[in-house]
């Protein structure tokens, strides 16, 4: 007997060109059934090629793209047990909830029941917590609600896989955030798998419990939220997600980073040859004081943003130009936050330095 696959999406091998332009290059990539998965770049990286490759909207050029452990090259979209919620939601103006959300059922041949449909539909409806909205016509509802309803409409087929691209765009902060929860507990409920394409990093790590890292149609690292965040495999990860400091160094024979100040840095990269390098460091591993510290560098504040229980500031250190520090309020003291002008310290444990080729 024939054991079940363990992963609903397999990209093996797999090039996307459109003539001249290579959108996707010999990609690989294994998506576990019941993940949540983000596709996280820039634009123009090749995320959305992905997900269309795998709605079955595009075709690969080179390679396989298996759903389920079977493989779906050529397999026409309406064939697929995928279904999709696009950026603008795509929903039919002149139709009111519930045709909207029926509309995929259908179309299946052999013909469902009235009955089934109706039944289904309030499923769906009850799922996104719509259930009082039924007759509800679509402009006749906010952007968070519509979300929903394109929603239901992707989920009433019961499908094995449900494609997400950049559904929140069109929100705004605070109920993109209430719909960031909503979806988490929805792909919790109902144990299928979710694959979000987004360049919000924000997004990609609070929702899913995989982040793949593309950039020029390459997947340059696929891990854990946390992983990416705290061991970004290049530079290009620690820069695109999250903020970061840069500092330029030469990492000596003896394995200390020799920074352009003149100061060394101990390195755990055993791994590189001598040279030039990039020390990638976060915001927030960063420690600011008032007091001068002999362990520390010196500098002076330069700007400084308010955000509520953080701040965060531009010192500027001489040697080695403007550090960003995220520093959080201890109090509601205006003596907690520093101004502009001031001298302070600042200092970091050299483990939380990330060091790669320059």
């Amino acid at each position: 007997m024939t054991s079940a696959p363990t992963n609903d999406i397999e990209f093996r091998s797999v090039t996307k060109r459109y003539g001249a332009v290579t959108a996707v290059s010999d990609i690989n990539l294994a998506v576990p059934k019941g993940a949540f998965v983000a596709l996280l770049g820039p634009s123009g990286c090749g995320k959305t090629t992905c997900l269309r490759m795998i709605g079955g909207f595009e075709q690969p050029s080179e390679g396989e793209v298996l759903i389920a452990g079977n493989v779906a090259n050529g397999v026409p979209a309406y064939r697929r047990p995928v279904n999709m919620v696009f950026q603008q939601y795509a929903l039919f103006p002149h139709f009111d909830v519930t045709q909207n959300v029926a509309y995929g059922l259908k179309q299946l041949r052999p013909k469902l029941p009235a009955a089934e449909i109706s039944r289904r539909v309030g499923e769906a409806l009850e799922m996104v917590r719509l259930s009082g909205f039924a007759k509800r016509r679509i402009h006749e509802m906010s952007g968070g609600q519509q979300q929903r309803v394109a929603l239901a409409r992707a989920l009433v087929n019961k499908p094995s896989v449900l494609l997400l691209d950049e559904p929140l765009a069109a929100l705004d902060k605070k109920l993109r955030s209430a719909m960031q929860i909503e979806l988490q507990t929805l792909q919790r409920d109902l144990g299928i798998t979710f694959v979000l394409v987004t360049h919000d990093q924000e997004e990609a790590l609070s929702m899913s419990d995989l982040v793949c890292v593309m950039s020029a149609g390459s997947i340059r690292q696929l891990a854990t939220p946390q992983e990416v965040y705290d061991r970004p495999a290049d530079l290009f990860v620690a820069d695109f997600v999250g903020k970061t400091n840069r500092l330029d160094g030469v990492l000596e024979a003896g394995g200390a980073v020799r920074l352009r100040n003149g100061s060394a840095l101990a390195s755990s990269r055993s791994d590189l040859a001598p040279g030039a390098v990039t020390v990638a460091l976060r915001p927030e591993a960063i420690r600011l004081s008032r007091r001068s510290d002999a362990a520390a560098f010196e500098g002076i504040v330069t700007h400084r943003i308010f955000l509520g229980s953080a701040a965060e500031y531009s010192v500027s250190i001489e040697g080695l130009g403007d550090l960003l520090v995220t520093a959080e309020r201890h109090s509601q003291s205006e003596n907690d936050l520093v101004a502009p002008g001031e001298r302070v310290a600042i200092s970091f444990d050299p483990g939380t330095a990330h060091i790669f080729p320059a």
